[in-house]
Parts: structure tokens; sequence; C-alpha cells
């Protein structure tokens, strides 16, 4: 009865326990990862701008209050009739309110509107990290499955070579074989052996990578079923995706809203040539308890236009509008760049998707042929036409198609999501999809 609560325990264990999917594994992420609540921050603190950019139409209003302890001394060289000397102590105060409100300033209005280029930009940086998650998601999650794929298979590889090492050393024995497959079985042990452990560390360090992104180390995750659907981009049409891509692409978008603010800001200087109207009034209210004539009180109001027209900085404002100029050049060709880039990751992403399915295709048939070969050299052996390392030979073959079936698979499946990101669409229900490809355990 005592170990019951062990037996549990180990029924309940790893073992048993659910695998993790691959939009759970994004689920978390969404609330762990580093990168991506460093970019909800950007995002929040970018949105600031606006408002930020509105104030500067709006009326400002002040209120400044004083008050004040006096203590004179009063000595008339020529006293007059009811003037006297001596000393007085006694406080004033006051207060004033006073308001400006902007009536005409050219470079507050082009700075408003750089500011909703600002917020624009912002939005589209955010969907590129929202984006980014995803992708990094999943590729951190397959990975994970290849690197466990590759410690399965150097497993596999491993006892079936060491069967063929037995057995080399038993026909030695009998006389049946050569010391030259012994030494042949042998190498390709230690050389698998060798594979197997940088596998299991290749392992650890993908599991380090997707344990960064989800803050905690990832538990069993679901793999790959053995049915992975091939299909084709819709449309089957490379240039009907480039066009989509240079309309919808976000990292288009940003630089986009950077060319926007950079056109406002050459704006912006020239409007520091251009003079400036504002309404101001103010109101002010002030008493003093004592002085030459006793106590004061005293308020006034004013209300009026202001004018300022700049006439001569030193050169300062042509200065900063070519350098504005220069800038917008610069953010005209960086947008050109980034559209030309957009193009070639999105021709890049959409053949990746149709060379990646007639590749898994055409590997999952050297797989079946691969296997052929190895049962017609076992056979070969037996039979005395073959030799110990020509089943060697074979099982490197299978091993290795293996190993790239499985490379292809994943990697068809990212060349999926990346065209999808190429034309800003990539998003939770894309990795949905492939979860439904997903092996349930």
């Amino acid at each position: 009865m005592k170990r019951l609560p062990l037996l549990l325990l180990a029924i309940f264990a790893s073992p048993l326990a659910r695998a993790a999917d691959l939009v759970e594994i994004y689920r978390d992420a969404q609330s762990q990862d580093a990168a991506f609540a460093s970019a909800q921050a950007a995002y929040r603190a970018a949105q600031e701008k606006l408002p930020q950019g509105r104030a500067l139409l709006l009326p400002t209003v002040n209120l400044g209050a004083n008050t004040t302890y006096n203590d004179v001394d009063t000595t008339y060289r020529s006293p007059s009739a009811g003037l006297t000397s001596g000393s007085r102590s006694y406080n004033s105060s006051g207060y004033t309110l006073s308001l400006n409100q902007p009536l005409y300033r050219k470079q507050n209005f082009a700075q408003y509107q750089e500011s909703k280029s600002f917020v624009a930009q912002a939005e589209a940086q955010f969907a590129i990290a929202r984006q980014d998650l995803v992708l990094r998601v999943a590729q951190a999650y397959f990975d994970v499955l290849l690197a466990q794929d590759n410690v399965a298979l150097s497993g596999a590889q491993k006892s079936a070579i060491s069967e063929q090492l037995a057995q080399a050393k038993r026909n030695f024995e009998v006389g049946t074989a050569t010391i030259t497959d012994t030494h042949e079985a042998q190498a390709r042990f230690d050389l698998t052996t060798a594979q197997e452990i940088a596998a299991q560390n290749d392992l650890e360090v993908k599991r380090s990578v997707l344990q960064r992104i989800v803050s905690k180390p990832p538990e069993k995750l679901s793999p790959l079923g053995e049915k992975l659907p091939l299909k084709l981009p819709e449309p089957n049409d490379m240039e009907q995706w480039v066009a989509n891509a240079e309309q919808q692409n976000l990292q288009l978008r940003v630089q986009r809203a950077a060319l926007d603010i950079a056109a406002q800001e050459v704006e912006r200087n020239r409007g520091g040539r251009y003079p400036t109207l504002d309404l101001v009034a103010s109101y002010s209210d002030n008493s003093a308890g004592g002085g030459s004539f006793g106590g004061v009180d005293s308020n006034s109001t004013a209300i009026g236009l202001q004018l300022n027209l700049p006439v001569y900085a030193g050169g300062a404002l042509t200065s900063r509008v070519r350098e504005a100029m220069a800038n917008q050049e610069k953010a005209r060709q960086d947008a050109e760049d980034a559209r030309r880039q957009v193009d070639l990751q999105t021709r890049q992403s959409f053949l990746g998707v149709k060379s990646g399915a007639a590749q898994v295709k055409a590997l999952e048939q050297a797989l079946v042929s691969n296997q052929s070969s190895l049962d017609s050299t076992r056979l070969g052996l037996e039979v005395g036409v073959r030799t110990g390392v020509d089943v060697l030979n074979a099982q490197q073959q299978l091993y290795s198609a293996r190993r790239d079936l499985a490379q292809a698979r994943y990697n068809y499946i990212l060349s999926q999501l990346r065209l999808r990101a190429a034309v800003g669409t990539l998003g939770e229900p894309d990795l949905a999809q492939v979860n439904e490809w997903l092996a349930r355990k």
C-alpha cells in the first residue's frame, strides 16, 4: 500500500502525459515570449504619438501664483505732506491664468499628420511581431521534432549496425568472412555512435531554443502524422502572389509609413519659415497688504492676437529642410529596396512550397526503394553474392533517406507559413491548420 502513491505517480508521469501541440505552444508563447512582450510595449508607446501630435493644435492653459513677504525701509530726502519715512512689512500675492490657442502653425499641423504615420507604422510593426512569433514557434517546434527524429534514427541505425557487427564477428570466427567486414562494421558502428551523441546534443539545443520562447522546458510534443497533405499554392500563380505581397506585405507597410513620416518631416521643417499666429488671453488678480499707499488690490484681463514672423536664424531653417529632403530620399530608396526584397522572398517561398511538395513525394518513393534495396542486399548476403559492406551501405542509404524525408516534410510546412507571411496574412488559423496534421498522443 505504501508503494501505491509511487505507482500512481509513475502512471501519470511523462510517458503517459498528453503531448502538447503546435497551437498550445503558440498560445504559451504569446504570454511568455520576451521579444513579443517587448513588441507589445513598443506598440503601446507608439500609440501615444497621436495624442501628443493632436495636443499641438489644442489650447494650452497655465496657472501661475505667487506670494511674497516684503520688508521695506523708506527714507524721504525731501519729505512732503503726508509722506513719512519708516519701515513697513507686508505680504503681496496674486495669480495669473493664461491661455494660448494656436490659430496658424504650419509646422504643428505637419507634426500632427506625422504622428498619424507613426501610429500606422507601429501597427504594422506589431503585426510583423505577431507573424514573427508564429514563424519562430513553428520553426522551433519542428526543429525539436526533427532533432528527435535524428536521435531515433541514429539509435535505430546504431542497433542495426551492432547486429551487423556481431554477425561479421561470428562469420569471421567460423571462417566464412574476412576481417575486412568486421573492421568495416566496427568503423560504421563507431561513426554512428558519434552521430548519435551529436544528435542528442542537437536535441538539447533545439529544446532550449523552444524553452526560450515559452519560458519553460517543453513537454512532449505531438509529432507530425504519417499522412501529410501535399498541396500546391492557391492560386498556383507566382506573379499573383508577388502582386498580393506588394499590396499587403507588412514590411512594405512599415517602409511606406516611414516614407510618409519623412515627407511630413520636410513639411514640418518648411513650416519653420512661415509666420505663426496665436490667440492669447490672460487674467491676473494681485493684492498687497501694505506699501506706500496702504493695501492694494488689482485685477486685469487681456485678450489679443500674437504674430511671430521668422526673419533670419543663421541659415538653420534652410539647412533643416535640406536635411529632411535627403532623409526623404533615403526613405524612398529604402522602400524600393524593401519591395524588391519582398518580391524575392515571395518567389522563394512560392517555389519552396512547390518544390517541397515534389521533394516529399520523391523521397517517399526513395524510402520505399531503399527499403527494397536493403532487403535484397540482405538476401544476397545470405546466399553469398553480397558482402557485409554492401549491407552497411544499403542501411546507410535507407537511414539517410529517412532523415531527408523528415527534413523535407518540415521544410514544406514552413515554406507554406513563410508564403502566408510574405502576403501579410499569416496568423493563428494557419497554425491551427498545420495542427490538424499532427498525430495526437
